[in-house]
C-alpha cells in the first residue's frame, strides 16, 4: 500500500520558534522529534505572508501570480483554484480528510478533500468546531468571552476547560477521523491549527509555564525609525506597546506552540499505537510567521524574516529513509509540498505546478535546484508595505512597489537584518544583481511592474489583479 500522509500546520508560525531549529525556550518535543527523523529545511519562505494566498499556493503548488489568488481580503472572492492536492490524491485511491484550519477561498468548499472539519475565527462560518463547542460548554459562555481579538497582540490565558480550546478540539477531531476512516485506502490527513495565531489564549498550565521563563527581547534593525512609535491599540501592526505587553505577548505565543506541540503528540501516540507511524509520511510547515515586535512590527504580511521565514520538516516512513539528509539549506517554498508528497507517493504531478518536490534534497542527490525563491505581497494595512522579495537564505532583497525602494540584507552575517546596506557603495553591485533577478522574475507577467529593463513605482495605479484568478468577487 502507498504511504499514509500527515500533514501538520500551524498558523503564523516563524521559523525561529521551534526547538530544531535553535529556539532554547519554547518546548517543542514532538516537532523535534521527527525533525530528528528526518530532515529540517532551514530556508523554508512562504511566497505571500498573509494565510488565504500563501495557502491557496501551497495547495495547489503554484506561485501566487499563477493561482490568481494574492490578496489578504480574498476570502471575499469565490475563485477556483483548479487542480488542488487532495484532488489529486483523492484520484488517486487516498481517504482525503482536513481538520481545522483549511483557509482557502471559499472557506466553505472542500477543494478536493473528502471532508472538512472546520474552526475558523469569530464564526467567519458556521464551523463544526462553533457546533461542537455550542454542544459542550457550560452555561452562558462564548469561544470570545476572553476578550481578545483574532489579530490583537493582547494575552491572557483559555478562560475554559482545556479541552474545549479549539487547539484540543483539532487534535481529538483528526483522532476521530484516522478512526473512522476507510482501512483498505491510505490517508491523506490535514491537521490544522489554527495557533498561535491571535488571540494568544493559551491554557492556564501553559500560560503560566511560560509566564515565569525569561523572553527573547524583540529587535530592531537601523532602518525601522518609522514604525518606533508609542501605540495604545489593542490591534497595533507597528510600534511600541511597552515592555510588559510585548513580553507577555510572546508568553502567549510561546505558550500557544508547546500547546499545540503536546496535542501533536496525542495525536502521534494514537498513530504508533494503531501501527500507522512506520508507514506514514510527515510533513509540518506554517502558512506565514509572526513578527512578535522585531522591528517595532506585529503580525504578518511583511517580507521580513520573522514574517515571510517558515519552518518545514519532512519525515519520511522507515522503509523510505536511507541516506537522507538531516538538513537543508536549499531555498524553498511552500509551493514543493504538493509535488513533493505527490514524488513520495509515486503520483504523477500536474504539469501546470510550479513547486518542486524536495526529495532529491532529502537523498543529496545531483541536480539543479532554484538559486532563490520569490515572494510578493499586495497592499496590507498601509500603501507602502506592497512588495516583492527575493532571496537565497543568504541574502535577501526587498522591492516596495509604491514607494521604489529598495533594501538588502545579508542574512548570512545579519539573520534578523538589523542593517540594511542598499545603500551602501560596497554593496550597490550585489545590490543590482538582485534588482535584476527581480527585473527577469517580473518582466514576463507584462503587467506593468517593468519597463525597458526596469521596475516601475505602482504609487496611483489600481490594484493589480493576475489574469489567472479564476473566479469573482475581487
Amino acid at each position: 500500500m502507498k504511504p499514509n500522509i500527515w500533514f501538520i500546520m500551524m498558523d503564523q508560525a516563524r521559523w525561529d520558534a521551534l526547538g530544531c531549529y535553535g529556539n532554547e525556550i519554547c518546548e517543542t518535543v514532538n516537532l523535534d522529534y521527527f525533525a530528528a527523523q528526518g530532515t529540517v529545511f532551514k530556508n523554508c519562505y512562504t511566497p505571500t505572508p498573509t494565510c488565504l494566498p500563501a495557502r491557496s499556493s501551497l495547495l495547489t503548488g503554484k506561485d501566487p501570480w499563477n493561482v490568481g489568488v494574492m490578496y489578504p481580503d480574498s476570502a471575499k472572492g469565490k475563485p477556483d483554484l483548479g487542480t488542488t492536492l487532495p484532488k489529486v490524491l483523492s484520484d488517486n485511491g487516498y481517504h482525503t480528510q482536513c481538520v481545522g484550519t483549511l483557509g482557502v477561498p471559499p472557506l466553505r468548499a472542500t477543494h478536493g478533500f473528502h471532508d472538512v472539519r472546520l474552526y475558523t475565527l469569530n464564526d467567519q462560518i458556521d464551523s463544526e468546531y462553533t457546533k461542537w463547542f455550542d454542544e459542550n460548554k457550560p452555561a452562558d459562555c462564548g469561544q470570545y468571552d476572553h476578550g481578545l481579538g483574532p489579530n490583537s497582540w493582547m494575552c491572557r490565558p483559555w478562560h475554559l476547560p482545556e479541552y474545549l480550546h479549539p487547539v484540543a478540539w483539532t487534535a481529538q477531531e483528526s483522532i476521530r477521523f484516522l478512526k473512522r476512516r476507510d482501512p483498505t485506502r491510505p490517508f491523506f490527513l490535514k491537521t490544522s491549527f489554527l495557533r498561535p495565531h491571535a488571540p494568544y489564549d493559551p491554557p492556564q498550565y501553559y500560560f503560566d509555564l511560560y509566564n515565569n521563563k525569561e523572553m527573547p527581547e524583540s529587535v530592531s534593525g537601523d532602518w525601522a525609525e518609522i514604525h518606533d512609535f508609542e501605540t495604545k491599540d489593542p490591534d497595533a501592526w507597528h510600534g511600541r506597546l511597552g515592555a510588559e505587553n510585548e513580553r507577555r505577548a510572546k508568553v502567549g505565543y510561546y505558550a500557544s506552540i508547546n500547546f499545540i506541540d503536546h496535542q501533536i503528540g496525542v495525536v502521534r501516540q494514537y498513530l504508533s499505537r494503531q501501527g500507522l507511524l512506520n508507514n506514514t509520511i510527515i510533513i509540518f510547515t506554517s502558512d506565514h510567521g509572526d513578527m512578535m515586535g522585531d522591528h517595532h512590527l506585529w503580525r504578518k504580511c511583511y517580507p521580513y524574516e520573522g514574517s515571510a521565514h517558515i519552518p518545514l520538516l519532512v519525515c519520511l516512513p522507515q522503509a523510505m529513509r536511507e541516506n537522507i539528509q538531516s538538513s537543508s539549506e536549499a531555498p524553498v517554498c511552500l509551493q514543493d509540498i504538493m509535488p513533493t508528497i505527490l514524488d513520495a507517493c509515486g503520483v504523477e504531478i500536474p504539469k501546470d505546478v510550479d513547486g518542486k518536490s524536495v526529495l532529491p534534497l532529502i537523498r543529496d542527490e545531483k541536480f539543479n535546484w532554484r538559486d532563490f525563491v520569490h515572494g510578493e505581497h499586495k497592499q496590507c494595512y498601509a500603501p507602502e508595505n506592497e512588495h516583492h522579495f527575493l532571496t537565497d537564505g543568504k541574502w535577501k532583497y526587498i522591492w516596495f512597489t509604491q514607494t521604489n525602494t529598495e533594501q538588502l540584507f545579508h542574512l548570512e552575517n545579519d539573520p534578523y537584518e538589523l542593517t540594511d546596506l542598499a545603500a551602501l557603495p560596497q554593496y550597490q553591485e550585489e545590490l543590482n544583481q538582485w534588482r535584476e533577478r527581480l527585473i527577469e522574475d517580473l518582466e514576463p507577467r507584462d503587467a506593468g511592474l517593468v519597463k525597458n529593463g526596469k521596475l516601475v513605482c505602482q504609487k496611483g495605479k489600481p490594484l493589480l489583479i493576475s489574469p489567472h484568478y479564476r473566479g469573482t468577487g475581487y
